[in-house]
């Protein structure tokens, strides 16, 4: 098992009450279904079921413990506040006081023992909450909420606290949301707004309210998570509810932190599967933003490369801002799928389209070249010294009258054409009032994604407030970044969603042999030498150069003849981490009096260092590919990662890397060498021939296969450099370095 208690589940009473919270079986086990709870090889989960909390979000019951109705009192507040919501979702409200006789005219219990039924929902106003959770249990309540702070998030005193409230909650049955929450959860949701919803997680809830203001614009709102420290119910357990929810949308977050990073990654595995959009603000991106976050909640914010690489691998769409997350969670929501990936800028202004169509290439989008025939088409209504070829630049007058709705019907009517962007960058009556009500009669006429951006600072106008805000068709964007962020983000998810298959479904069951062969390998808290590590990665079946380990000048000699020359030499102990900068290397070796010096100066140069050799490597010498680097680390939140680069000196020069959390496929695989900045030098720069590709990919597959297994074994693998040969040669691991834990 992996010894963080952050990164993994990995006792068996979090096994126990995963089964016991309704967890549905997950992929396939030796030709059955997995069982909740199950693990993989590196004891992790398979299957991450989904707690049933529909009776924290409707309960029939609510209990209010520590209810007040005294003026000035802050409890006050927010029992009326829990008393309007539970008349809404039609729950019975039970107020708990030992010596008041009723709150509110509602009559009032001076214990939960007293309590006339089992409760749904207990909402905890109280200093100390454990008294009251161990209660509860004892009236074997469904869910309960604890507002209170000073728990993890203020240090040691506070972690320790939180502690003894999450064995309490442990040993009680019951679910609990918090501590150091709030009301959101119970907040008055708009019931006039139709179409798909927004489901909100957020860890700190003045950073949700943004999107909660969303309703004002009618877009819907369905659910509102306030997890708070998340001492049991975390982020990944609303995140799987609301991924089943028929009515969500999309599903918007802000994270300061992960309890569980393999959780999380198994709700947007639920989420994808179900093609529900994810979108994140994650905090940690910097220092300082990681060290307020952990101050904030108590959790980890984790290596932020890490994190990122993590939810894209899952489609988790990571935005900065919060009016990045309220326009972007929108447009998902909302939005049908695209029927073509091409962008088309429309406007009025040559200035304007140009700006805009400039800023929307930079961000990766395709805005294809109209054809002749479409251009033609155009120029039938835009006089012809104007572009039309994209961006469309329509100069101001065909927008008030007829000619404007065929301009936008034409364009749309375009099977390029899956988007259209029409920036108004401030209002100009009574041409942008034409121009707006024409998109917005097109947008109901179109299955495609007619976006506009409304630029003017006053927003009171009502071509804004009453025709765009108006039209549940059209995308509408305050500002021109939002809106390339939002459609980036739709066009992603939908290709990622068409393609996704689930890493988790092709995770190994069962050790492989090479695991039984390794496991002879592995010395616990020792770093291997390069022999033996090359071994490791042999055993993994990952090739290494012809080699032999030798103990004398006589027997380099020997090796050399057999190796082949040139050769390489290098010492070989468990303790040399670096042996270039010690002068422990030396190659292109082309003859046996080169090899007895060689051998000869080594072991002068090691005991000169006092390094301890197990002997001589002499290596097959392996000049022509692309140095590249692969590696296993181990990550606070998520467990194993694997890393690929450029290798040799570059590595450390460049740090041009990706990462990939393991589990992960072939496509995987690929997808990180892609995001790499060298990853032209693969493919063959100045006349040298292409690298086998397809080698790389099965090294960093077999690498992980290595990650998944001898997780909770294997502290470190660094191979660099890994020489990728040309195209159908393979790949050759020239040196390895291995840490066991």
């Amino acid at each position: 098992m992996l010894g963080s208690t952050h990164g993994t589940l990995t006792t068996d009473s979090r096994r126990a009450r995963a089964i016991a919270c309704g967890e549905r079986s997950g992929p396939a086990v030796h030709g059955r279904p997995a069982q909740a709870g199950e693990l993989d090889v590196s004891g992790r989960p398979l299957h991450s079921g989904v707690p049933d909390l529909d009776r924290f979000f409707r309960p029939r019951s609510v209990a209010v413990v520590g209810a007040s109705d005294a003026e000035g009192r802050p409890n006050t507040g927010i029992t009326r506040q829990l008393a309007d919501w539970a008349e809404r979702v039609g729950a019975t409200l039970y107020p708990v006081h030992p010596s008041r006789p009723s709150v509110f005219g509602i009559p009032c219990f001076p214990s939960v023992a007293g309590l006339p039924e089992q409760v749904d929902l207990a909402v905890v106003l109280v200093g100390d909450p454990v008294p009251v959770i161990e209660e509860l249990a004892e009236a074997k309540a469904r869910f309960a909420v604890v507002f209170a702070s000073g728990f993890a998030e203020t240090g040691p005193e506070g972690e320790a606290a939180q502690r003894r409230l999450a064995a309490a909650v442990e040993q009680s049955g019951l679910r609990l949301l918090g501590p150091n929450t709030n009301l959101n959860a119970f907040e008055r949701f708009r019931d006039d707004l139709e179409g798909p919803a927004i489901a909100l997680i957020t860890q700190s809830g003045h950073q949700g309210r943004p999107v909660f203001a969303l309703q004002e614009l009618g877009i819907r709102l369905s659910h509102w998570a306030p997890t708070g420290n998340e001492a049991d119910l975390e982020s990944a357990d609303f995140l799987s509810y609301f991924a089943e929810q028929p009515e969500v949308g999309a599903i918007a977050c802000y994270l300061e932190g992960l309890r569980d990073g393999r959780s999380f990654l198994l709700a947007a595995d639920r989420a994808a599967r179900r093609g529900v959009p994810v979108v994140a603000v994650k905090v940690g991106r910097t220092e300082t933003g990681a060290r307020t976050a952990a101050s904030h909640t108590g959790k980890l914010t984790g290596a932020d490369a890490v994190v990122d690489a993590a939810l894209r691998q899952y489609g988790v769409i990571r935005v900065d801002g919060l009016d990045e997350l309220q326009d972007t969670a929108a447009l998902l929501a909302r939005a049908r799928p695209p029927r073509a990936d091409g962008v088309v800028v429309y406007s009025i202004s040559g200035g304007t389209g140009a700006h805009v169509a400039d800023l929307a290439t930079g961000m990766g989008l395709s805005l294809p070249v109209l054809s002749e025939a479409k251009q033609a088409e155009l120029h039938q209504w835009i006089p012809e010294y104007l572009s039309v070829a994209n961006p469309v630049d329509n100069g101001g007058h065909p927008v008030g009258d007829e000619r404007g709705r065929k301009i936008i019907d034409a364009i749309l009517a375009d099977p390029a054409v899956g988007v259209l962007i029409c920036p108004v960058t401030g209002p100009f009556p009574p041409l942008s009032d034409r121009l707006v009500r024409d998109l917005v009669d097109a947008a109901e006429q179109t299955d495609k994604l007619v976006c506009v951006v409304w630029g003017s600072p006053v927003g009171t106008e009502p071509a804004y407030r009453e025709v765009l805000l108006g039209s549940s068709r059209v995308a509408t964007f305050r500002t021109v970044g939002n809106c390339l962020t939002a459609v980036r983000a739709h066009l992603a998810h939908h290709r990622f969603a068409a393609a996704y298959r689930s890493p988790f479904d092709e995770a190994p069951r069962t050790p492989s042999p090479s695991y039984r062969k390794a496991q002879a390998l592995m010395q616990p808290g020792r770093q291997l030498s390069e022999h033996a590590a090359k071994q490791l990665l042999r055993a993994y079946g990952i090739r290494v150069p012809r080699e032999q380990l030798v103990t004398s000048a006589a027997a380099a000699v020997r090796a050399a003849g057999l190796v082949g020359y040139p050769v390489v030499m290098k010492a070989s102990g468990a303790r040399i981490a670096h042996k270039t900068e010690l002068g422990l290397v030396k190659i292109g070796l082309t003859s046996a009096s080169q090899v007895r010096d060689a051998y000869r100066e080594l072991t002068d140069i090691a005991r000169y260092e006092d390094v301890a050799l197990d002997g001589v490597l002499v290596c097959q010498m392996v000049e022509q590919g692309v140095e590249m680097v692969v590696g296993v680390a181990h990550d606070d939140l998520f467990g194993p990662t694997v890393t690929v680069g450029l290798g040799g000196v570059l590595v450390e020069v460049l740090r041009d890397t990706a990462v990939g959390v393991p589990p992960f496929g072939e496509e995987q695989a690929r997808d990180m060498l892609a995001g790499l900045r060298g990853r032209a030098l693969l493919d063959g720069v100045r006349g040298r021939p292409a690298a086998d590709l397809d080698a790389l990919v099965e090294v960093v597959l077999r690498v992980q296969r290595m990650a998944l297994e001898l997780g909770d074994q294997l502290a470190e693998l660094d191979v660099n450099p890994l020489m990728v040969l040309p195209q159908g040669q393979g790949a050759v691991a020239l040196d390895a370095l291995a840490v066991c834990r």
